[in-house]
């Protein structure tokens, strides 16, 4: 039995960058995501930039996930061996659920385009508070092939078999919420 939503839903997306270096005005990654989610029909509520710091990521992105507005958060940047990415390890604990196959489909598709250097992305997903968050490398093309790989089709209630709208807390999840009251 498929989980498909069988219509589009636009959701509310947050897109934080986290970075040491990076600005608005050199933020390549945040900003192709944010066009991206948009021209796909979503709302991009919130755009931020954050150093790699564990604590000030968790602190974002457990905002996003606090905020009934937002049902899908896009983190770039962070998931590296450097001894600052600390993007899985801030986001990791957050996970009520880990969705293990986000990294692995990640890295088949970027071995397409970067062959082993792919090993070195720590590229995770996970549900939490009913909001999917993707955690992607930093780099533009890396978004590129998580946006037009994995992430905009299970974004869409009308991809088939199934995608993550059923299990997010959209307007109509907040509507049935608010009846139960």
């Amino acid at each position: 039995m498929g989980h498909a939503n069988k219509q589009f839903e636009s959701l509310g997306i947050a897109v934080l960058t986290v970075s040491d270096t990076r600005d608005r005005s050199t933020d390549t990654s945040g900003e192709y995501l944010a066009v991206n989610a948009t021209e796909s029909g979503h709302q991009v509520i919130k755009r931020e930039i954050v150093i790699d710091d564990i604590y000030l990521i968790r602190a974002c992105v457990s905002a996003y996930i606090a905020d009934t507005a937002i049902q899908a958060v896009i983190v770039t940047g962070g998931t590296g061996f450097t001894s600052r990415d600390s993007t899985p390890e801030a986001v990791k604990p957050l996970f009520d659920k880990e969705v293990e196959g986000f990294g692995e489909l990640f890295r088949y598709l970027s071995f397409k385009e970067i062959g082993t250097s792919t090993i070195q992305s720590r590229a995770i997903s996970g549900l939490a508070n009913n909001t999917v968050i993707f955690c992607l490398p930093g780099s533009t093309n890396a978004c590129k092939t998580a946006w037009t790989g994995v992430i905009e089709a299970q974004l869409n209630g009308a991809h088939g078999p199934c995608n993550f709208v059923p299990h997010l807390q959209t307007n109509e999840t907040l509507r049935c919420a608010s009846r139960a009251v």
